[in-house]
Protein backbone atom coordinates (compact mmCIF):
# COMPACT_ATOMS: atom_id res chain seq x y z
CA UNK A 1 0.00 0.00 0.00
CA UNK A 2 1.29 3.58 -0.72
CA UNK A 3 2.44 5.27 2.43
CA UNK A 4 0.32 8.45 3.94
CA UNK A 5 1.66 11.73 4.82
CA UNK A 6 2.49 11.01 8.14
CA UNK A 7 3.78 7.65 7.77
CA UNK A 8 6.57 9.60 4.93
CA UNK A 9 7.15 12.58 7.82
CA UNK A 10 8.09 9.69 10.78
CA UNK A 11 10.35 7.46 8.10
CA UNK A 12 11.87 10.89 7.25
CA UNK A 13 15.59 10.69 8.78
CA UNK A 14 15.69 14.14 10.62
CA UNK A 15 19.25 14.78 11.82
CA UNK A 16 19.92 16.73 9.10
CA UNK A 17 16.94 18.35 8.12
CA UNK A 18 16.61 22.21 8.89
CA UNK A 19 12.83 21.66 8.76
CA UNK A 20 12.47 18.88 11.41
CA UNK A 21 9.43 19.49 13.51
CA UNK A 22 8.27 22.59 11.22
CA UNK A 23 4.98 22.60 9.62
CA UNK A 24 6.72 23.24 6.63
CA UNK A 25 7.86 19.54 6.76
CA UNK A 26 4.45 18.10 7.33
CA UNK A 27 3.30 19.91 4.45
CA UNK A 28 5.92 18.38 2.07
CA UNK A 29 5.58 15.01 3.03
CA UNK A 30 1.84 15.38 2.73
CA UNK A 31 2.57 16.53 -1.25
CA UNK A 32 4.31 13.26 -1.67
CA UNK A 33 1.98 11.12 -0.49
CA UNK A 34 -0.51 12.92 -2.60
CA UNK A 35 1.87 12.42 -5.99
CA UNK A 36 1.96 16.20 -5.78
CA UNK A 37 5.64 16.37 -5.58
CA UNK A 38 8.45 13.69 -5.83
CA UNK A 39 10.02 12.89 -2.64
CA UNK A 40 13.47 13.38 -4.33
CA UNK A 41 12.99 17.39 -3.68
CA UNK A 42 14.09 17.17 -0.41
CA UNK A 43 17.63 18.39 -0.05
CA UNK A 44 17.98 17.06 3.23
CA UNK A 45 16.76 13.64 2.52
CA UNK A 46 19.65 10.52 2.95
CA UNK A 47 20.32 8.59 0.14
CA UNK A 48 19.53 5.74 1.95
CA UNK A 49 16.49 7.72 2.59
CA UNK A 50 15.40 7.64 -0.71
CA UNK A 51 16.44 4.46 -1.46
CA UNK A 52 13.67 3.13 1.16
CA UNK A 53 11.23 5.69 0.27
CA UNK A 54 10.88 5.98 -3.48
CA UNK A 55 9.49 2.78 -4.30
CA UNK A 56 6.59 3.32 -1.48
CA UNK A 57 5.64 6.77 -3.14
CA UNK A 58 5.77 5.87 -6.51
CA UNK A 59 2.02 5.50 -7.79
CA UNK A 60 0.86 2.14 -7.43
CA UNK A 61 0.97 1.69 -11.34
CA UNK A 62 3.98 1.84 -12.99
CA UNK A 63 4.60 4.08 -16.31
CA UNK A 64 5.88 2.59 -19.28
CA UNK A 65 7.59 4.09 -22.00
CA UNK A 66 7.62 2.23 -25.45
CA UNK A 67 8.41 3.43 -29.30
CA UNK A 68 11.07 5.88 -30.12
CA UNK A 69 11.11 9.75 -31.65
CA UNK A 70 7.57 10.53 -32.74
CA UNK A 71 6.33 7.18 -31.80
CA UNK A 72 7.47 7.26 -28.43
CA UNK A 73 4.15 6.70 -26.27
CA UNK A 74 3.64 6.66 -22.17
CA UNK A 75 1.38 3.90 -20.58
CA UNK A 76 -0.19 3.83 -17.26
CA UNK A 77 0.87 5.73 -14.73
CA UNK A 78 -3.05 5.95 -13.39
CA UNK A 79 -3.95 6.64 -9.78
CA UNK A 80 -7.61 5.80 -10.00
CA UNK A 81 -10.31 3.60 -11.43
CA UNK A 82 -12.75 5.96 -12.39
CA UNK A 83 -12.38 9.25 -14.77
CA UNK A 84 -14.67 11.28 -11.99
CA UNK A 85 -12.40 10.16 -8.96
CA UNK A 86 -9.43 12.47 -10.71
CA UNK A 87 -8.53 12.72 -14.32
CA UNK A 88 -7.18 9.65 -16.04
CA UNK A 89 -3.50 9.53 -16.86
CA UNK A 90 -2.58 8.00 -20.26
CA UNK A 91 -5.48 7.75 -22.42
CA UNK A 92 -5.32 4.23 -23.92
CA UNK A 93 -4.11 3.73 -27.65
CA UNK A 94 -5.17 1.89 -30.18
CA UNK A 95 -3.13 -1.10 -32.72
CA UNK A 96 -3.79 -2.42 -36.08
CA UNK A 97 -3.29 -6.52 -35.99
CA UNK A 98 -0.90 -7.90 -39.20
CA UNK A 99 0.10 -11.38 -39.44
CA UNK A 100 2.29 -13.96 -41.14
CA UNK A 101 -1.27 -16.08 -41.77
CA UNK A 102 -2.42 -13.34 -43.99
CA UNK A 103 -1.65 -12.68 -47.38
CA UNK A 104 0.10 -9.99 -49.15
CA UNK A 105 -3.27 -7.98 -50.69
CA UNK A 106 -4.41 -8.51 -47.16
CA UNK A 107 -1.76 -6.92 -45.21
CA UNK A 108 -1.39 -3.89 -48.04
CA UNK A 109 -5.03 -2.90 -47.45
CA UNK A 110 -4.49 -3.07 -43.43
CA UNK A 111 -1.22 -0.77 -44.02
CA UNK A 112 -3.19 1.28 -46.14
CA UNK A 113 -5.82 1.92 -43.50
CA UNK A 114 -3.16 2.37 -41.37
CA UNK A 115 -2.22 5.64 -42.93
CA UNK A 116 -5.60 6.51 -43.43
CA UNK A 117 -6.52 6.82 -40.37
CA UNK A 118 -4.93 9.91 -39.18
CA UNK A 119 -6.78 13.48 -38.79
CA UNK A 120 -6.98 16.46 -36.04
CA UNK A 121 -9.95 16.52 -33.85
CA UNK A 122 -9.89 19.23 -30.92
CA UNK A 123 -6.17 19.91 -31.61
CA UNK A 124 -5.27 16.03 -31.16
CA UNK A 125 -3.85 14.17 -33.79
CA UNK A 126 -6.08 10.98 -34.20
CA UNK A 127 -3.96 7.60 -35.65
CA UNK A 128 -3.64 4.07 -34.83
CA UNK A 129 -0.31 4.30 -32.97
CA UNK A 130 0.87 1.20 -33.19
CA UNK A 131 0.54 -1.92 -35.77
CA UNK A 132 1.09 -5.63 -33.64
CA UNK A 133 2.81 -8.13 -35.50
CA UNK A 134 1.45 -11.56 -34.99
CA UNK A 135 4.20 -14.48 -35.58
CA UNK A 136 1.78 -17.56 -37.05
CA UNK A 137 4.49 -19.91 -36.76
CA UNK A 138 5.23 -20.32 -40.38
CA UNK A 139 9.27 -19.59 -40.04
CA UNK A 140 11.50 -16.79 -39.23
CA UNK A 141 12.19 -15.01 -42.51
CA UNK A 142 8.52 -14.44 -42.93
CA UNK A 143 8.19 -13.09 -39.89
CA UNK A 144 11.21 -11.04 -39.67
CA UNK A 145 9.88 -9.57 -43.55
CA UNK A 146 6.52 -8.10 -42.12
CA UNK A 147 8.15 -7.01 -39.17
CA UNK A 148 10.45 -4.85 -41.99
CA UNK A 149 7.07 -3.28 -43.79
CA UNK A 150 5.61 -2.88 -40.37
CA UNK A 151 8.99 -0.40 -39.52
CA UNK A 152 8.23 1.12 -42.64
CA UNK A 153 4.92 2.23 -41.61
CA UNK A 154 6.56 4.76 -39.24
CA UNK A 155 4.53 3.39 -36.01
CA UNK A 156 5.33 2.12 -32.44
CA UNK A 157 5.60 -1.71 -32.51
CA UNK A 158 4.12 -4.85 -30.71
CA UNK A 159 6.05 -7.69 -31.41
CA UNK A 160 3.21 -10.34 -30.81
CA UNK A 161 5.99 -13.26 -30.81
CA UNK A 162 6.06 -16.47 -28.14
CA UNK A 163 8.70 -18.00 -30.00
CA UNK A 164 11.87 -16.69 -28.49
CA UNK A 165 14.64 -17.31 -31.20
CA UNK A 166 11.91 -15.39 -34.35
CA UNK A 167 11.51 -12.73 -31.16
CA UNK A 168 15.51 -12.17 -31.68
CA UNK A 169 15.90 -12.02 -35.27
CA UNK A 170 12.69 -9.61 -35.55
CA UNK A 171 14.16 -7.21 -32.73
CA UNK A 172 17.63 -6.88 -34.67
CA UNK A 173 16.24 -4.77 -36.83
CA UNK A 174 13.39 -3.34 -34.90
CA UNK A 175 14.93 -2.78 -31.38
CA UNK A 176 15.84 1.57 -31.42
CA UNK A 177 11.95 1.75 -32.10
CA UNK A 178 11.54 0.30 -28.57
CA UNK A 179 8.85 -2.16 -29.55
CA UNK A 180 6.75 -4.35 -27.18
CA UNK A 181 7.84 -8.05 -27.05
CA UNK A 182 4.64 -9.28 -26.45
CA UNK A 183 3.93 -13.22 -25.43
CA UNK A 184 5.76 -14.52 -22.20
CA UNK A 185 3.66 -17.20 -20.58
CA UNK A 186 4.94 -19.86 -18.20
CA UNK A 187 5.95 -22.06 -20.55
CA UNK A 188 8.67 -19.41 -22.43
CA UNK A 189 9.20 -17.00 -19.97
CA UNK A 190 13.02 -17.54 -18.85
CA UNK A 191 14.11 -17.21 -22.75
CA UNK A 192 11.68 -14.63 -23.96
CA UNK A 193 12.49 -12.54 -20.91
CA UNK A 194 16.31 -12.86 -21.86
CA UNK A 195 15.36 -11.97 -25.55
CA UNK A 196 13.87 -8.71 -24.26
CA UNK A 197 16.37 -8.01 -21.27
CA UNK A 198 19.14 -8.01 -24.09
CA UNK A 199 17.32 -6.17 -26.02
CA UNK A 200 16.08 -3.70 -23.48
CA UNK A 201 12.53 -3.71 -24.93
CA UNK A 202 9.58 -3.85 -22.65
CA UNK A 203 8.11 -7.15 -22.20
CA UNK A 204 4.26 -8.19 -22.85
CA UNK A 205 3.48 -11.01 -20.10
CA UNK A 206 0.09 -13.40 -20.06
CA UNK A 207 -1.55 -16.27 -19.23
CA UNK A 208 -4.39 -18.73 -19.60
CA UNK A 209 -6.04 -17.09 -16.26
CA UNK A 210 -5.84 -14.34 -13.56
CA UNK A 211 -3.84 -16.65 -11.10
CA UNK A 212 -1.22 -17.55 -13.95
CA UNK A 213 -0.72 -14.13 -14.86
CA UNK A 214 -0.34 -12.81 -11.48
CA UNK A 215 2.28 -15.98 -11.18
CA UNK A 216 4.27 -14.90 -14.14
CA UNK A 217 4.95 -11.14 -13.17
CA UNK A 218 5.65 -12.48 -10.09
CA UNK A 219 8.79 -14.56 -11.33
CA UNK A 220 9.55 -11.84 -13.96
CA UNK A 221 9.63 -9.41 -11.17
CA UNK A 222 11.93 -11.90 -9.08
CA UNK A 223 14.26 -11.92 -11.99
CA UNK A 224 14.60 -8.44 -11.51
CA UNK A 225 12.25 -7.29 -15.00
CA UNK A 226 9.91 -4.24 -14.12
CA UNK A 227 9.67 -3.44 -17.36
CA UNK A 228 6.19 -4.97 -18.11
CA UNK A 229 2.78 -4.90 -19.47
CA UNK A 230 0.04 -7.37 -19.20
CA UNK A 231 -1.77 -9.12 -21.55
CA UNK A 232 -5.15 -9.69 -20.05
CA UNK A 233 -6.15 -11.14 -23.44
CA UNK A 234 -8.54 -14.59 -22.43
CA UNK A 235 -10.00 -17.38 -24.13
CA UNK A 236 -13.35 -15.39 -24.95
CA UNK A 237 -14.92 -11.99 -24.03
CA UNK A 238 -16.00 -13.20 -20.49
CA UNK A 239 -12.58 -13.90 -19.54
CA UNK A 240 -10.98 -10.78 -20.94
CA UNK A 241 -13.01 -8.54 -19.50
CA UNK A 242 -12.76 -9.89 -16.22
CA UNK A 243 -9.44 -10.13 -16.54
CA UNK A 244 -8.97 -6.67 -16.85
CA UNK A 245 -11.12 -5.55 -13.98
CA UNK A 246 -9.16 -7.73 -12.19
CA UNK A 247 -5.92 -6.41 -12.68
CA UNK A 248 -7.42 -2.65 -12.69
CA UNK A 249 -8.90 -3.30 -9.52
CA UNK A 250 -6.28 -5.52 -7.63
CA UNK A 251 -3.25 -3.13 -8.15
CA UNK A 252 -5.44 0.45 -7.43
CA UNK A 253 -8.18 -0.46 -4.98
CA UNK A 254 -6.15 -3.40 -2.81
CA UNK A 255 -2.85 -1.42 -3.68
CA UNK A 256 -0.89 -4.70 -5.59
CA UNK A 257 1.43 -3.09 -7.18
CA UNK A 258 2.73 -6.76 -8.56
CA UNK A 259 -0.64 -5.92 -10.83
CA UNK A 260 0.73 -2.25 -11.43
CA UNK A 261 1.30 -2.13 -15.09
CA UNK A 262 -0.34 -1.21 -18.25
CA UNK A 263 -3.09 -3.69 -20.34
CA UNK A 264 -2.93 -4.88 -23.68
CA UNK A 265 -6.22 -6.09 -24.91
CA UNK A 266 -6.43 -8.68 -27.87
CA UNK A 267 -9.71 -7.48 -29.52
CA UNK A 268 -8.89 -9.05 -33.04
CA UNK A 269 -8.80 -12.57 -31.33
CA UNK A 270 -11.85 -12.68 -29.29
CA UNK A 271 -14.28 -10.45 -31.77
CA UNK A 272 -14.50 -13.76 -34.26
CA UNK A 273 -13.85 -11.47 -36.75
CA UNK A 274 -17.14 -9.35 -37.02
CA UNK A 275 -16.47 -5.27 -37.53
CA UNK A 276 -19.26 -4.27 -35.19
CA UNK A 277 -18.71 -6.67 -32.35
CA UNK A 278 -14.93 -5.55 -32.40
CA UNK A 279 -16.10 -1.72 -32.94
CA UNK A 280 -18.19 -2.77 -29.20
CA UNK A 281 -15.42 -4.01 -27.44
CA UNK A 282 -12.83 -1.43 -28.13
CA UNK A 283 -15.69 1.02 -27.01
CA UNK A 284 -16.24 -1.50 -23.62
CA UNK A 285 -12.52 -1.78 -22.96
CA UNK A 286 -11.75 2.27 -23.87
CA UNK A 287 -13.90 2.71 -20.64
CA UNK A 288 -12.36 -0.45 -18.64
CA UNK A 289 -8.37 -0.35 -18.52
CA UNK A 290 -7.38 -1.21 -21.95
CA UNK A 291 -4.13 0.41 -22.18
CA UNK A 292 -3.68 -0.66 -26.29
CA UNK A 293 -6.45 -2.01 -28.06
CA UNK A 294 -5.36 -4.21 -30.71
CA UNK A 295 -7.85 -4.93 -33.52
CA UNK A 296 -8.18 -5.78 -37.12
CA UNK A 297 -11.36 -3.90 -38.15
CA UNK A 298 -9.97 0.11 -37.52
CA UNK A 299 -11.40 1.89 -40.38
CA UNK A 300 -11.74 5.25 -40.41
CA UNK A 301 -15.91 4.70 -39.52
CA UNK A 302 -14.58 3.21 -36.85
CA UNK A 303 -12.23 5.54 -35.69
CA UNK A 304 -14.33 8.78 -36.18
CA UNK A 305 -16.33 6.89 -33.37
CA UNK A 306 -13.82 5.28 -30.86
CA UNK A 307 -11.49 8.26 -30.91
CA UNK A 308 -14.29 10.85 -29.84
CA UNK A 309 -15.35 8.41 -27.27
CA UNK A 310 -11.43 8.48 -26.18
CA UNK A 311 -11.32 12.39 -25.57
CA UNK A 312 -14.67 12.29 -23.64
CA UNK A 313 -13.25 10.02 -21.08
CA UNK A 314 -9.19 11.17 -20.80
CA UNK A 315 -9.99 14.88 -21.24
CA UNK A 316 -9.48 16.55 -17.71
CA UNK A 317 -13.43 17.34 -16.99
CA UNK A 318 -12.49 20.87 -15.66
CA UNK A 319 -11.53 21.74 -18.95
CA UNK A 320 -13.56 22.60 -21.93
CA UNK A 321 -12.70 20.86 -24.84
CA UNK A 322 -12.28 23.37 -27.54
CA UNK A 323 -11.40 23.70 -31.04
CA UNK A 324 -9.58 26.53 -32.21
CA UNK A 325 -10.80 29.68 -33.63
CA UNK A 326 -10.89 30.76 -37.28
CA UNK A 327 -12.55 30.33 -40.59
CA UNK A 328 -13.58 27.08 -41.61
CA UNK A 329 -14.82 26.54 -44.98
CA UNK A 330 -17.38 23.81 -45.26
CA UNK A 331 -18.43 22.40 -48.77
CA UNK A 332 -16.27 23.82 -50.64
CA UNK A 333 -16.95 27.35 -49.72
CA UNK A 334 -14.93 30.33 -51.13
CA UNK A 335 -14.88 33.96 -49.87
CA UNK A 336 -18.58 34.59 -51.42
CA UNK A 337 -20.05 32.10 -49.25
CA UNK A 338 -21.99 33.11 -46.22
CA UNK A 339 -20.53 33.39 -42.88
CA UNK A 340 -22.26 31.57 -39.80
CA UNK A 341 -20.58 32.48 -36.47
CA UNK A 342 -20.94 30.18 -33.66
CA UNK A 343 -18.44 29.70 -29.91
CA UNK A 344 -15.71 27.17 -29.57
CA UNK A 345 -16.90 24.69 -27.72
CA UNK A 346 -16.36 21.43 -29.39
CA UNK A 347 -19.85 19.93 -29.16
CA UNK A 348 -21.39 22.76 -30.51
CA UNK A 349 -18.48 23.07 -33.29
CA UNK A 350 -19.42 19.14 -34.12
CA UNK A 351 -23.17 19.42 -34.27
CA UNK A 352 -23.48 23.00 -36.55
CA UNK A 353 -20.34 21.80 -38.80
CA UNK A 354 -22.18 18.30 -39.48
CA UNK A 355 -25.04 19.69 -39.89
CA UNK A 356 -23.77 22.55 -42.68
CA UNK A 357 -22.02 19.34 -44.18
CA UNK A 358 -25.39 17.73 -44.30
CA UNK A 359 -26.62 20.30 -46.33
CA UNK A 360 -24.17 20.35 -49.04
CA UNK A 361 -24.30 24.24 -49.12
CA UNK A 362 -21.15 26.30 -48.85
CA UNK A 363 -20.53 28.02 -45.73
CA UNK A 364 -17.56 29.67 -43.94
CA UNK A 365 -18.37 28.54 -40.36
CA UNK A 366 -16.77 31.34 -38.09
CA UNK A 367 -15.28 30.18 -34.62
CA UNK A 368 -15.00 32.93 -32.04
CA UNK A 369 -13.41 32.26 -28.77
CA UNK A 370 -15.42 31.63 -25.65
CA UNK A 371 -13.72 30.24 -23.81
CA UNK A 372 -15.08 26.75 -24.29
CA UNK A 373 -18.35 27.99 -23.46
CA UNK A 374 -21.77 27.06 -25.04
CA UNK A 375 -23.48 29.83 -26.89
CA UNK A 376 -25.79 30.82 -24.22
CA UNK A 377 -23.81 30.11 -21.52
CA UNK A 378 -20.81 32.64 -23.26
CA UNK A 379 -23.37 35.03 -23.76
CA UNK A 380 -24.61 35.17 -20.55
CA UNK A 381 -20.83 35.32 -19.11
CA UNK A 382 -19.83 38.24 -21.47
CA UNK A 383 -18.01 35.79 -23.62
CA UNK A 384 -20.04 35.87 -26.27
CA UNK A 385 -20.99 39.30 -27.11
CA UNK A 386 -20.64 42.01 -29.84
CA UNK A 387 -17.65 43.28 -28.52
CA UNK A 388 -15.69 39.65 -28.11
CA UNK A 389 -17.00 38.95 -31.92
CA UNK A 390 -15.46 42.45 -32.88
CA UNK A 391 -12.39 41.71 -31.86
CA UNK A 392 -12.73 38.19 -33.61
CA UNK A 393 -13.13 39.84 -36.42
CA UNK A 394 -10.17 42.23 -36.09
CA UNK A 395 -7.77 39.95 -34.90
CA UNK A 396 -8.72 36.83 -37.76
CA UNK A 397 -8.54 39.91 -40.17
CA UNK A 398 -12.51 38.25 -41.48
CA UNK A 399 -12.99 41.76 -43.76
CA UNK A 400 -10.05 41.22 -45.63
CA UNK A 401 -10.54 37.28 -46.03
CA UNK A 402 -14.31 37.10 -47.23
CA UNK A 403 -15.67 38.94 -49.62
CA UNK A 404 -19.37 38.58 -48.41
CA UNK A 405 -21.06 40.80 -46.04
CA UNK A 406 -23.52 38.70 -44.45
CA UNK A 407 -23.09 37.11 -41.20
CA UNK A 408 -25.62 34.00 -39.32
CA UNK A 409 -26.08 34.16 -35.70
CA UNK A 410 -27.46 31.76 -33.59
CA UNK A 411 -31.37 32.03 -33.04
CA UNK A 412 -30.68 31.45 -29.40
CA UNK A 413 -28.97 35.08 -28.92
CA UNK A 414 -31.08 36.95 -31.68
CA UNK A 415 -30.80 40.01 -28.97
CA UNK A 416 -27.18 40.61 -30.42
CA UNK A 417 -28.53 41.32 -34.06
CA UNK A 418 -28.54 45.32 -33.53
CA UNK A 419 -25.38 45.57 -31.57
CA UNK A 420 -23.15 43.26 -33.74
CA UNK A 421 -24.71 45.58 -36.81
CA UNK A 422 -23.38 48.60 -35.00
CA UNK A 423 -20.31 47.21 -34.27
CA UNK A 424 -20.07 45.56 -37.62
CA UNK A 425 -20.93 48.00 -39.80
CA UNK A 426 -21.98 47.38 -43.45
CA UNK A 427 -22.75 43.54 -42.73
CA UNK A 428 -25.84 42.08 -42.99
CA UNK A 429 -26.62 39.95 -39.62
CA UNK A 430 -29.15 37.44 -40.11
CA UNK A 431 -30.45 35.24 -37.00
CA UNK A 432 -30.44 31.60 -37.82
CA UNK A 433 -32.39 28.71 -36.46
CA UNK A 434 -32.83 28.17 -32.56
CA UNK A 435 -31.45 24.55 -33.16
CA UNK A 436 -28.52 23.20 -35.19
CA UNK A 437 -31.13 20.38 -36.29
CA UNK A 438 -32.86 22.90 -38.14
CA UNK A 439 -29.71 24.49 -39.93
CA UNK A 440 -30.39 22.00 -43.11
CA UNK A 441 -33.33 23.66 -44.23
CA UNK A 442 -32.54 26.93 -43.47
CA UNK A 443 -29.71 27.76 -45.11
CA UNK A 444 -30.70 25.63 -48.16
CA UNK A 445 -33.70 28.21 -47.82
CA UNK A 446 -31.15 30.89 -47.56
CA UNK A 447 -29.47 29.76 -50.55
CA UNK A 448 -31.93 29.47 -52.97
Amino acid sequence: MALKGLDIFKLTPKKNCKECGNPTCMAFSMKVASGAISIDKCPYMSAEALASLSEATAPLMKTIEVGSGDNAHKLGGETVLFRHEKTLVSKNLYSARLSTAMSDEEIDARLATVKLVDYERIGEREFIEFITVEYAGDGADKYVALVEKAVAANRALILDCPDAEVAKAALAICKDQKPILNGANKDNLDALNAVATEAKVTLGVGGGNISDIYDNIKALEGKGNKNLVIDVTGANIKDTYANAVLVRRGNLKDGDRTLGYPSIVNIAKIADGCPHMETALASAFTLKYGSILVMDKMGYAEALALYGLRQNVYTDPQKPMKVAPGIYPLNGADENAPCSLTVDFALTYFLVSGEYERSKCPVNLLISDASGMSVLTAWAAGKFSAGTIKKFFDEFDIENKVKTRTLIIPGKVAVMKGEIEAKLPGWNVVVGPMEAVQLVKFIKDFQA
